[in-house]
């Protein structure tokens, strides 16, 4: 078949606390995170809001060690994702590339260039498909591909979901079954899947199918533990003047402790890899609001992380891209009809529906309380959470 290579994709996240104002700098330097009317605000925007919030980022980091593991665990992923395939007769090279920060992924594009890679696989760590993070590397991905005639010769294939991969169901609902047999009674434990949000207008105006994927997902997991207990699906990380996808996690955590809930095990069901949002948003912040709700068995499904049925799955995704005809980037910026991946550039002023759009199209008072509330740092940490 020729050299093959598989690029994981990622977001990324500071290694170190000295990471943390460089990072968020970046962050804030991409104009699909906060897209304004002016491209010359962009980087002197970016520049003051990192300065304000490095601090108060840093002491979040603090409580987890001191920066993020992702870029650890997914090249920990990587590594077992290559042995997995060269026992399944499958010789390839892992790259990992991540939107902002370290391994970035134009130096995971140069690499691939450079080993002279034949047959290329890309595939998101993200089970379900939104704009704002495969969306977001794929765009990043056809622009250089657009850009860099010796990436012409290379036939890829793009995974753009895989929340339906079996391996990947039954990992999680193992994963689940362990935390449930921690308790007295495992079948009256309530089941509380928790997902990062994205802005309400993602699905209803740019047709982001991400909350239909996480609803259906969250489903087949239940389908697969095949077990009795209660479930309930809420999402976390909310921040910004604009609605999220509700129910919000604090807010259905607090309903059910009102409701008598006593034990309660949190699935991170958006997440494969622990990082600040599953370490420090749910172990901490999370588990605070439920047993002040008085929820006071709480425990936490841990990430996937390199667990072997989850590298099985993984592994059985590349062979069958590597089977299956070339799904191009194109096609992944198209795969759903209403999917509007490159939205409208023209800046609206006003209160109008479009003006709301989270990714920059806020307008005057709803852009004012976005910069107040990223500058201030009241819950800014969990908007930045599922970057890290």
């Amino acid at each position: 078949m020729g050299r093959v290579g598989v690029l994981l994709l990622n977001l990324g996240g500071p290694d170190k606390l000295e990471d943390v104002g460089p990072f968020l700098y970046n962050l804030f330097s991409d104009p699909e995170i906060i897209r304004l009317p002016f491209r010359w605000l962009q980087k002197p925007l970016a520049w003051f809001i990192a300065s304000r919030r490095t601090r108060t980022s840093q002491e979040n980091y603090k409580q987890i060690g001191g920066g993020s593991p992702l870029r650890r665990i997914t090249e920990a992923q990587g590594e077992a994702l290559k042995e997995q395939l060269s026992h399944l007769g499958q010789e390839a090279k892992i790259y990992v590339g991540m939107r902002y920060w370290n391994p970035y992924t134009e130096e995971a594009i140069a690499q691939i260039t450079q080993d002279n890679i034949e047959h290329l696989v890309i595939l998101p760590l993200y089970p379900q498909f939104s704009i704002s993070t495969s969306g977001s590397s794929f765009r990043l991905l056809e622009k250089l591909w657009q850009e860099d005639p010796k990436l012409q010769p290379i036939d890829y294939t793009v995974i753009p979901s895989w929340y339906k991969e079996p391996g990947y169901l039954q990992a999680m609902a193992e994963l689940i079954a362990q935390e449930l047999e921690q308790f007295p009674n495992p079948d009256e434990v309530h089941i509380f899947f928790s997902a990062h949000g994205v802005p309400k207008s993602y699905v209803e105006e740019a047709g982001d199918p991400y909350q239909q994927e996480i609803e259906e997902c969250t489903a087949l997991i239940m389908q697969t533990l095949n077990r009795p207990n209660v479930h309930t699906l809420a999402y976390q990380s909310r921040v910004g003047p604009v609605e999220w996808l509700q129910p919000y996690t604090e807010d259905a955590l607090k309903e059910l402790g009102a409701k008598g809930v006593k034990d309660l095990v949190v699935v991170p069901i958006s997440f494969v890899s622990e990082h600040i949002e599953t370490l420090q948003e749910i172990d901490i912040e999370y588990r605070e609001v439920a047993e002040e709700s008085g929820i006071h068995n709480f425990r936490r499904v841990p990430a996937p992380n390199t667990h072997p049925v989850f590298i099985n799955a993984l592994a059985d995704l590349v062979i069958d891209a590597l089977k299956n005809p070339s799904f191009k980037l194109s096609q992944a910026a198209q795969m759903k009809k209403r999917v509007k991946m490159y939205p409208q550039e023209r800046w609206e002023w006003g209160l109008t529906t479009s003006a709301e759009v989270w990714n920059g199209r806020i307008a005057m008072l709803g852009f004012i309380a976005l910069i107040i509330e990223l500058i201030t740092g009241h819950g800014f940490l969990h908007m930045i959470g599922i970057l890290q």
